[in-house]
C-alpha cells in the first residue's frame, strides 16, 4: 500500500470534511449545500460571497480549507481539436492528467475546441499511477504512487470545467477507481448530486475497472444508477493471468458471476473493454471464448487497437485490421454480441489509451477512452 496522503490544507471539495467541520463548529447542515451550489454556479468565486451564509461558516473555511489545492499545469489538444490533455499538479508535487474528449453528432464541423455542436466527456484519474500492473498499459509500469482524494478527483473536474463545459464522466485515467472506493464513491455521488453537485446525471458517469471483484458488490449498491466498464482484455483465466496479473487474484469465473449479479441489482448494461493486442488476444480462437464467455449477456464489447507506450519495459504490437475486423464479425454475427471497434482520438498528443504515464523528464502521457458512452449507450435492462 502506498502512503497515506493527508493534504493540508484539505480541498474545499472534499464535502465530507466540510461537513464535519460544520458539524463541530456548530453550522447548520443545510449551509453546506448552499455552500456548493454557490461554487458550482460561479466558477473561481470563492465561499465570502454566498447568499445567506454564516460569517461563522466563511471563517471556518477560510481557517481549514483551499479553494483548489491542485494547480493546471499544462492544456495540450490534439490537431484535430477534439482531445485536450490537462497536466495537473498536486499539493504534494505529484501529477496527474485528464483527458477531455469532444464528440460532434451533428455533422457540423467547428472552428475550435470551445465552439460548434460538440459534446465534452472528461476522462479522469483516481491513483497516481497503478498497482494492477497490465502488461500493455503505461501507467501499469509506474506503480501506485497514491490514492487521489474526493477534492482531487472533483477538481480535475472543476479544472476541466474551465476550459468546456463537461457533459460525460469516465473513470479510465491512471489508477484502479475500485481501488480507491470510498474517494470515487464520494466523488461521484457529487458529480450526480442534484442538490448541490455538478448537473451530472447519474447515467453519465462511467466507473471502469479491471476487476475488483468486492467492490463491484459495493457499487452495485452504492451507486446503482452509474454504469460499469469491465477492462477484460482475455477471454480465459489462463490468458488473462498472463496480460493482467491481477487477475491471479480475481479469478474469471468469479469476476462474471458478479457482473452478472450486478446486472441482476442494477439492470444495466456493462461495457466490455478489450485491448487486442497482435498474437496475444487478436486470434479467431479468442473471438469464439469471448463470445462463449459472454453470449446471452447485456454487454457491448468495444475492441481497442493497442497503442504504443513509451516504455522499455512494455513490447507488444497493434493488430491488422483484418484482425480487428474478423475477431468483431464472429463476436457479432456468431454470439450475437454488440462489438465495437474503438478508434483512438488524442494519439499525437500521448492521449490514446494505454498511454497515460507521467515522465517528468520525457513529459510522455496518457490514458483516454475515446467512444463517447452517450453512443454505446441504451435503455437499462428491462426488469425480469
Amino acid at each position: 500500500m502506498p502512503p497515506r496522503r493527508i493534504l493540508s490544507p484539505p480541498s474545499i471539495w472534499d464535502v465530507a470534511q466540510v461537513a464535519e467541520v460544520f458539524r463541530e463548529s456548530g453550522i447548520k447542515s443545510s449551509h453546506v449545500a448552499r455552500l456548493y451550489r454557490h461554487l458550482i454556479r460561479n466558477p473561481g468565486n470563492g465561499w465570502s460571497d454566498v447568499d445567506n451564509f454564516p460569517e461563522a461558516a466563511a471563517g471556518v473555511l477560510d481557517a481549514n480549507f483551499s479553494y483548489l489545492t491542485s494547480t493546471l499545469q499544462q492544456v495540450q489538444t490534439s490537431s484535430n481539436k477534439e482531445t485536450t490533455k490537462l497536466l495537473i499538479r498536486l499539493q504534494d508535487g505529484m501529477q496527474v492528467e485528464a483527458v477531455i474528449m469532444q464528440y460532434d453528432t451533428t455533422g457540423k464541423g467547428r472552428e475550435s475546441p470551445l465552439t460548434g455542436h460538440a459534446r465534452a466527456t472528461l476522462c479522469v484519474s483516481s491513483q497516481v499511477g497503478c498497482q494492477m500492473g497490465c502488461t500493455f498499459c503505461a501507467t501499469g509500469s509506474m506503480g501506485l504512487k497514491g490514492n487521489l482524494t474526493t477534492g482531487e478527483i472533483l477538481e480535475q473536474l472543476v479544472h476541466a470545467n474551465a476550459v468546456m463545459p463537461i457533459r460525460n464522466i469516465v473513470f479510465m485515467g491512471m489508477g484502479e477507481p475500485l481501488n480507491n472506493y470510498a474517494a470515487v464513491r464520494e466523488a461521484v455521488r457529487m458529480m450526480t448530486d442534484t442538490g448541490m453537485g455538478f448537473g451530472l446525471r447519474r447515467s453519465a458517469v462511467t466507473v471502469s475497472t479491471v476487476g475488483v471483484v468486492p467492490r463491484i458488490a459495493d457499487l452495485a449498491a452504492d451507486l446503482p444508477g452509474v454504469s460499469l466498464a469491465l477492462s477484460l482484455h482475455a477471454p480465459t483465466q489462463e490468458l488473462r493471468q498472463r496480460i493482467v496479473p491481477s487477475a491471479k487474484a480475481y479469478k474469471l469465473e468469479k469476476l462474471i458471476a458478479q457482473i452478472d449479479s450486478y446486472q441482476q441489482i442494477t439492470r444495466r448494461r456493462v461495457f466490455v473493454e478489450y485491448v487486442m493486442l497482435a498474437g496475444v488476444n487478436d486470434g479467431a480462437d479468442q473471438a469464439h471464448q469471448l463470445g462463449q464467455l459472454l453470449q446471452g449477456r447485456d454487454m457491448i464489447i468495444n475492441l481497442i487497437p493497442w497503442n504504443p507506450v513509451y516504455s522499455p519495459d512494455i513490447s507488444f504490437e497493434a493488430p491488422a485490421s483484418s484482425s480487428l475486423a474478423e475477431f468483431q464479425r464472429i463476436v457479432r454475427n456468431d454470439y450475437g454480441l454488440p462489438c465495437t471497434i474503438r478508434q483512438e482520438k488524442g494519439q499525437d498528443i500521448s492521449g490514446a489509451c494505454g498511454q497515460l504515464v507521467i515522465e517528468q523528464k520525457s513529459g510522455q502521457a496518457i490514458k483516454s477512452p475515446t467512444r463517447d458512452i452517450e453512443e454505446l449507450s441504451r435503455k437499462p435492462i428491462a426488469a425480469a
